[in-house]
């Protein structure tokens, strides 16, 4: 089992298709759910999946919802981003993560790989998106 970061084929297409807005206030609703080890995720993944998802305290199954930055551009490059998200009083180790489109069938938008197993004992675990920038930014596209 192995998690890879990347940017999911399938949403590549999807956004070329027109599928996914991330207007900031009217736009679709995306998550993050947090993995363990024993996850299989990469480019090829499609949708959310609930096999070998973290559970424990403070996590709920799928997730938090995310709250993104209105896309925008520098240069020839175009991104998006999103505010850094906590799983409060939480009680978890993961490994890696999805962000998925919850408006859409769960489709996958990018898998996050964490390098290493990160864990929160009755204390916070955060993800802290890269600066959102054209260099920077989770999404982007030169």
């Amino acid at each position: 089992m192995a998690i890879t970061q990347a940017m999911c084929t399938s949403f590549k297409v999807q956004l070329l298709q027109g599928q996914h807005d991330f207007t900031n206030s009217t736009g679709d609703t995306f998550k993050i759910a947090l993995y363990t080890s024993s996850a299989t995720l990469s480019a090829a993944t499609t949708a959310y999946t609930t096999s070998n998802e973290v559970t424990g305290t403070g996590y709920s199954a799928g997730g938090n919802t995310l709250t993104n930055v209105t896309p925008t551009s520098s240069g020839t490059t175009a991104y998006v981003d999103f505010a850094d998200t906590t799983w409060s009083s939480a009680t978890i180790t993961a490994r890696g993560a999805l962000i998925y489109n919850s408006s859409d069938s769960n489709k996958a938008v990018a898998v996050l790989d964490f390098g290493s197993d990160k864990t929160a004992t009755a204390g916070d675990f955060t993800i802290q998106f890269p600066t959102a920038d054209a260099s920077n930014a989770i999404l982007r596209i030169a």
